[in-house]
């Protein structure tokens, strides 16, 4: 399978759409209720090298005597696309659209009505604030109760009105002064601030009053609207990276429009998410702890605005029970609450599962809404909630062979299941066999403090066999590693899967789905419990499911599932045939001083953080000891890193120092380099090596002459690159399959998240010794000639080089030796290691010249004309002309 079949593979997969908002509205006609669901999907184009975003509506028509009946779905409208949008909200009586949008380098605000464009400011030329957030972390876009006001959050602006007059001095004087922000993909958002709109007066102002040791975002309006709610996270006495980490500290405050501002949560906590009830009398939002995991089980509290008391609504799940609900590990939707403000929707991770579960306050009960069925082949592993609006929910479902489908269903009565109807199939589904593992450690691997615990895993394969032989599998591990690899749509997986592999994605210990306790067993456990997790789920596989070739596995990973997968290995160095890792981390010490989260580098390994630690030896040799570096000398299998420059997660130094040291020993590996990328190369011209974004390439491998092509830069493979195909070779007629190995270089690969093409190039066709290959010529450099000799002038001086060229010295060296030995009386020289050119081939040597080889006891000692050059002698210490007898 060459590079293009390999890249249209991809091209497949990884493009298709999926959902990630919507929005619900509704219409009461005379005799029946219409409803219009409006959803916002995105996909990647790899022509473009950019990620599409499009819109579009299904109209719903209900049943005249129940509401909450769907009767007839209409076909949707054109999909079209969205341009621009950094943010979008509707409002909730007169159904105004607000649009932050971005032209160019401009930011504008946007007010759409039924009629078109209602109104447009220019938010970077009032110059009130900076750029506009749009994250998930911060980002917001809220309508006050009376949709007259717009609340958002955005940069602060650098220069102070007091400052205006003195701008360019002032602009001299902060050039160089170090600004804080908050990490890995937040780069430059440093000071947020709450920004409102008065719509009527077309007027922009920064709130006021916000404690100057907080950074505020996740705004919402209060029922009054004048006053706003806020999650407030403590920057004090520096940042620490927000993404992913849902253990910082914050808090939950009230802000008046006068400047008033209350803290209305706890001390010492973690909060976000707030959501406020259709009322307006109940406020929700998710609570944890502070430091020790980057991501945890949260409680969900609710805050009553009458009596402003906070009770506990769901708890902390510490031991996960068969059968019940494990806990909330994700955000909740902006859209949750049912109309009579008595359930709240939300989706969360359940084993290797993603479900939607509804909590009813009144019993605090929660339900599972998805379908049950027991046929597995019909069921969706993945049910994520995008909005709940006019008790509509909107679901996006999938699992490993069904790309995302757009469902929907009405909140269910009680004793009654959702009765869900599919808006939008996936354009292709996949005859994958798919099937969760549910794997026991044995007493030896048990953890001490949280005995018990379980994980899983989930396989996938191809759907046959191909020429009936074994099928290679890959073991893909997550990140986190508080993650999880629910049983959803995933394209590196199906990608893998449709060049022939088996995929295992294995929910370690300390994984997301299996309650706190899972989680918090992780803690100073890294290198060894996962480790040994991550091996017991592949040998579980390989137990049940004899298909699965045990002498072909390859591994691959990101961020600790990098770390992960370097540490098999190296720990299990005969038992891996291939890594492709991205951006992993590789020696836990030396990252402490660059990661943008130092607190979990010190909580992985098992130590308390504080703002004040300073490293000591024993901590520093505790995190080398976890580290694949340790290991780094035992890997034999070919290795791919995949680092990106502006990684602040985990440094590319990280990658690099893994790759010096396999370089250092000979070993097999490649380095693929994509400076404008971060920590999860999630760049659409990163994951397909886009024509405007060429990845840099380094590698241990070169060609023999035979194979070397005429480049001098790492270029994408053309279409007479083969790499080596690796469908499963036929079987001979002994039973064993026999495959020739290819070269490294060889290997193409569409990059980022997507390795598929390294394990292509890295697992064997089939178990069997490796052939042995010709030693690589070794090339003499060359040397630079001598002082040219004076032409013989007389009768003597011609005898004489005559009689030196048919009696040569035997002290000389043997002009058919290339390498000359030294005299027995001296000691051998040191021989220095020469560069082998792509484009140079090494030929044996007759004589001491550069481009020449002469014989010169086959020259005639006859006597040579008059005023002639005699025959074997040059005037560059005896080089030959081609004119003068040289080939």
């Amino acid at each position: 399978m060459d590079s293009d079949q390999i890249t249209g593979v991809y091209g497949k997969v990884s493009g298709l759409p999926a959902p990630v908002s919507a929005h619900v509205s509704e219409e009461q006609l005379p005799e029946v209720r219409i409803y219009t669901v409006a959803a916002e999907w995105i996909q990647s184009d790899l022509v473009q090298s950019s990620r599409l975003r499009y819109s579009q509506q299904w109209t719903l028509i209900a049943d005249s005597n129940n509401h909450q009946s769907i009767r007839t779905v209409l076909p949707p409208g054109p999909c079209a696309p969205v341009s621009g949008e950094l943010l979008s909200e509707l409002s909730p009586v007169h159904g105004l659209r607000a649009v932050v949008r971005e032209t160019g380098s401009q930011q504008f605000l946007e007010i759409w009505d039924r009629h078109g464009l209602r109104k447009c400011l220019n938010l970077s030329a009032l110059n009130i604030h900076g750029r506009v957030y749009d994250d998930s972390q911060f980002g917001c876009l809220s309508w006050s109760e009376c949709e007259r006001k717009l609340l958002y959050v955005a940069e602060s602006s650098r220069i102070s009105s007091a400052e205006t007059r003195s701008r360019e001095s002032a602009s001299r004087k902060d050039r160089s002064v170090y600004r804080e922000d908050w990490g890995e993909a937040l780069t430059g958002k440093s000071v947020p601030v709450l920004c409102v709109v008065d719509l009527h007066h077309g007027a922009v102002d920064v709130l006021q009053g916000v404690p100057p040791d907080v950074s505020p975002g996740q705004a919402l309006w209060a029922p009054d609207s004048q006053s706003v709610f806020f999650v407030g996270w403590c920057l004090e006495p520096f940042r620490l990276g927000l993404k992913f980490c849902s253990n910082r500290r914050s808090a939950l405050f009230r802000l008046s429009l006068d400047g008033h501002c209350e803290c209305i949560s706890g001390d010492n906590l973690s909060v976000s998410c707030p959501r406020l009830s259709p009322d307006g009398s109940m406020l929700i939002y998710l609570q944890g702890r502070v430091f020790g995991p980057h991501n945890q089980c949260h409680s969900v509290q609710q805050l009553d605005l009458k009596s402003w008391k906070t009770s506990t609504l769901l708890d902390v799940v510490s031991r996960l029970q068969a059968g019940e609900f494990a806990g909330v590990y994700e955000a909740l939707p902006s859209h949750c609450w049912s109309v009579d403000g008595q359930k709240v929707v939300f989706s969360s991770a359940v084993r290797n599962w993603k479900d939607v579960f509804m909590l009813d306050r009144r019993t605090k009960k929660v339900t599972s809404l998805s379908d049950n069925l027991s046929d597995l082949s019909k069921v969706y592993g993945s049910w994520k909630l995008l909005t709940l609006q006019r008790d509509l929910m909107v679901v996006c479902c999938s699992s490993p062979n069904s790309p995302p489908t757009l469902r929907v269903g009405f909140l269910p009565s009680a004793g009654e299941t959702v009765t869900w109807r599919t808006l939008q199939q996936p354009v292709m589904t996949f005859d994958y066999p798919w099937k969760v593992l549910d794997v026991t450690p044995p007493l030896e691997e048990d953890n001490r403090c949280y005995p018990g615990l379980d994980f899983g895993a989930v396989l996938v394969k191809p759907s046959r066999l191909i020429c009936e032989t074994r099928t290679p599998l890959v073991v893909f591990i997550h990140g986190g590693p508080h993650s999880q690899f629910p049983a959803e749509w995933n394209s590196t997986t199906a990608g893998l899967v449709e060049l022939g592999f088996a995929v295992l994605m294995v929910n370690y210990r300390g994984s997301t789905g299996f309650g706190q306790d899972s989680i918090l067993s992780l803690i100073g456990q890294i290198g060894s419990q996962d480790v040994q997790d991550v091996q017991r789920a592949v040998m579980a596989a390989l137990q049940r499911d004899k298909t699965l070739d045990p002498k072909r596995l390859a591994v691959i990973g990101g961020s600790h599932g990098g770390f992960l997968s370097c540490h098999m290995i190296g720990q299990y160095p005969d038992f891996y045939r291939a890594c492709a890792a991205r951006n992993p981390v590789i020696n836990a010490a030396t990252l402490l001083g660059t990661s943008d989260i130092v607190d979990w580098r010190y909580t992985s390994a098992g130590f308390h953080f504080s703002y004040d630690n300073i490293p000591t030896a024993e901590t520093l040799a505790a995190m080398i000891q976890k580290s694949p570096i340790t290991h780094a000398a035992l890997i034999k299998a070919p290795v791919l890193l995949m680092l990106g420059g502006k990684d602040r997660r985990v440094s590319p130094h990280q990658g690099l120092e893994l790759y010096k040291v396999l370089k250092s020993r000979g070993s097999p590996v490649r380095l693929l380099w994509f400076p404008e990328d971060g920590h999860s190369l999630s760049r659409v011209d990163t994951q397909g090596h886009g024509e405007n974004h060429q990845p840099q390439e380094h590698t241990t491998h070169q060609e023999p002459p035979s194979r070397q092509t005429p480049q001098y830069k790492a270029k994408r493979p053309t279409a007479n690159t083969k790499p080596r195909d690796v469908r499963p070779a036929a079987p001979t007629h002994d039973g064993q399959s026999h495959s020739s190995q290819n070269h490294h270089h060889s290997m193409p690969y569409s990059g980022g998240q997507n390795p598929v093409s390294a394990l292509q190039e890295n697992l064997p066709r089939s178990p069997q010794k490796a052939e042995p290959t010709e030693p690589k010529p070794k090339l003499r450099p060359a040397r630079l000639p001598k002082p040219c000799r004076p032409l013989p002038q007389t009768e003597s001086e011609l005898r004489t080089v005559r009689n030196r060229n048919q009696n040569p010295n035997p002290n000389r060296p043997d002009p058919n030796d290339a390498y000359p030995k030294p005299k027995a009386d001296h000691p051998p020289p040191t021989q220095k290691k020469t560069y082998s050119h792509p484009n140079i081939q090494a030929t044996p040597r007759t004589h001491k010249t550069l481009d020449t080889q002469v014989d010169f006891t086959s020259l005639p000692p006859t006597d040579p004309p008059q005023n002639a050059l005699p025959e074997g002698v040059s005037t560059c210490n005896e080089m030959v002309p081609p004119s003068l007898g040289g080939p």
